[in-house]
């Protein structure tokens, strides 16, 4: 195993070790998942069955999970003296939105090669706009990002 996937996998301990603590706090059920993927850390938070509380952790349009990756990542700053490119999904939310935001990236795509002109997405936030370069990208077409965050936006470009 190589030094880099440990600094990782120890990422993932000390992240699980806090989002543990949070869910006792909030007096929330969950297992926590950890894995390295992509050459960063990942870790989920799930529930054995649907869990209602769970998605409250998640917010409209992922907006507390955001700010629970946010605060998990300086929770891994703050043990390891490190920046964190940790990523956090609960209740399955980010792996359920990136098949829809593939699926839009194709919708996309299609469109551009119909038209020959470029197509602009709405805003996302940075995760989302990685997901839709990545399929652009696959597709033998390519994108940009546009605009100022929170309202970043993807514009998939013709050949």
């Amino acid at each position: 195993m190589t030094d880099n996937i440990k600094k990782l996998e120890a990422e993932g301990d000390v992240a699980a070790d806090f989002l543990e603590e949070l869910l006792d706090i909030l007096d929330m059920d969950g297992d926590i998942d950890i894995s390295v993927e992509a050459g960063r850390a990942k870790v989920a938070i799930v529930a054995d069955g649907p869990s209602q509380d769970l998605k409250r952790l998640v917010g409209p349009d992922g907006e507390v999970l955001e700010a629970l990756q946010d605060l998990t990542r300086l929770a891994v700053q703050s043990d390891t003296g490190e920046v964190s490119r940790l990523m956090l999904d609960i209740a399955d939310f980010r792996s359920g939105r990136r098949e829809r935001l593939a699926e839009q990236a194709r919708e996309a795509v299609a469109q551009v090669r119909e038209s020959g002109a470029r197509v602009s997405l709405p805003a996302m936030n940075a995760f989302e706009r990685k997901v839709v370069h990545d399929v652009v990208l696959e597709a033998g077409l390519s994108s940009e990002s546009e605009g100022e965050d929170p309202q970043r936006y993807v514009v998939v470009l013709p050949a």
